[in-house]
């Protein structure tokens, strides 16, 4: 990710995303990727926070959620909630692209309505592939692409194969 939007367009995308999520709860798009009592969880670019807590309870306590994102406003929300929600097993990254975590560290990565708006797609794939385990899952969707665009993109560099589409997101395993 690039840089951070303006932070009335963060509030405004924020604010829409509340009636979103009322809707269509987090935890039914979470369902599809199989997270799992302590899985280590990667959500890149995790905006306001929407899917934080059903990952949190998804992966349990002795699970970890990673919630990285460009913006600070994205970060104060997620440690907000993570506050709120008493979820321990919740760390923030502020960041545009390299996590900071360790590799081979991560069981399903999260990369939700983010791609579309980076410049240096390549280079994220590429941290993505070094932060996921030899089995990890690469879980993507992003209303803005169309599915040939999104797996050809994903794909191309040999870095991710498909392995799955489900109801609204698309699964990539890690290649070795």
């Amino acid at each position: 990710m690039d840089k951070p939007m303006s932070n009335f367009h963060f509030k405004f995308m924020s604010f829409g995303y509340k009636f979103r999520d009322f809707f269509l709860p987090r935890t039914n798009i979470l369902k599809e990727v199989g997270i799992k009592q302590g899985f280590h969880v990667l959500d890149y670019g995790c905006g306001p926070g929407g899917y934080i807590t059903a990952a949190a309870e998804l992966a349990g306590e002795s699970g970890k959620i990673y919630a990285l994102d460009v913006h600070p406003l994205a970060i104060q929300r997620v440690q907000n909630i993570a506050s709120r929600k008493q979820l321990s097993n919740v760390k923030t990254i502020c960041s545009g692209c390299k996590t900071g975590l360790p590799d081979s560290s991560v069981d399903v990565v999260l990369l939700y309505d983010a791609f579309h708006n980076l410049s240096e797609s390549k280079g994220v794939l590429e941290e993505l592939h070094r932060v996921l385990n030899p089995n990890g899952i690469l879980s993507f969707s992003d209303h803005h692409m169309k599915e040939k665009e999104i797996v050809s993109k994903v794909t191309d560099g040999d870095l991710f194969r498909l392995s799955g589409k489900g109801e609204r997101t698309y699964s990539f395993l890690k290649e070795a």
